[in-house]
C-alpha cells in the first residue's frame, strides 16, 4: 500500500511514518505540496481546509491508497490563541477523515506577530534562537519544555485519523 504524505516537513514526515511504519507492507512518499489556504491559518477552518488539500493533493499526485496531510493553525477560542493542529486522511474513493490534536495558549508576543501577519515557524525561530524549530519540536516543544514535540503531536492526529479509517473499514 502506498500512502502519499503531503509535505516534506521532517516532523510531520516521522509523525506519518511512526504510526504506519510498523507495517512493512506500506510505501510512504512525500510531496510538497501547497496546502491552499494562507501561510498562517488563523482558525479551525482554515487549518482543516489545508489538511484536506494537502491530503487531496499528495494521494492525486502520488496515485497512492491513501493520502494525510497535516496542518497547524492557530484558533482563537475565549479571547486566547491557541497553537492548533489538524489532520486530514484521503482514501482513493475520497472518504475523508479528519481529527485534530492537543491545543496550547500561545504567549502574548507571539500572538502579536502572528497578529502584525507573520507565519508562526519565522517566529518561533526567532523567540527560541533556534533555526527551524518547525521541523523539529515545533511551538508545542517549546512551550511544554520539550515534554511534547511536534512530531509526537502529530503522531497522535495521525493515530487518531487510521483509527478512524479502521474503524469504518471493520463496520463496513
Amino acid at each position: 500500500m502506498k500512502v502519499c504524505i503531503g509535505t516534506n516537513n521532517q516532523a510531520k514526515v516521522k509523525a506519518v511514518q511512526n504510526s504506519l511504519g510498523k507495517d512493512k507492507n506500506i510505501e510512504f512518499a512525500t510531496f510538497n505540496v501547497s496546502s491552499g489556504v494562507s501561510d498562517q491559518p488563523f482558525s479551525d477552518e482554515e487549518t482543516i481546509k489545508g489538511a484536506i488539500n494537502r491530503a487531496m493533493t499528495a494521494l492525486q499526485e502520488g496515485k497512492g491508497e491513501i493520502g494525510i496531510g497535516l496542518e497547524g493553525g492557530v484558533q482563537r477560542t475565549n479571547n486566547i490563541l491557541f497553537l492548533t493542529n489538524w489532520g486530514a486522511l484521503v482514501l482513493k474513493d475520497g472518504t475523508t477523515f479528519i481529527a485534530s490534536g492537543a491545543r496550547i495558549p500561545l504567549p502574548n508576543e507571539i500572538e502579536i506577530e502572528l497578529l502584525a501577519g507573520r507565519e508562526l515557524g519565522p517566529v518561533m525561530d526567532e523567540y527560541a534562537h533556534k533555526e527551524n524549530v518547525r521541523s523539529y519540536e515545533g511551538a508545542i516543544g517549546i512551550f511544554t519544555s520539550g515534554r511534547i514535540n511536534r512530531t509526537s503531536m502529530f503522531e497522535h492526529v495521525v493515530e487518531l485519523l487510521v483509527g478512524q479509517m479502521k474503524f469504518q473499514q471493520h463496520n463496513e
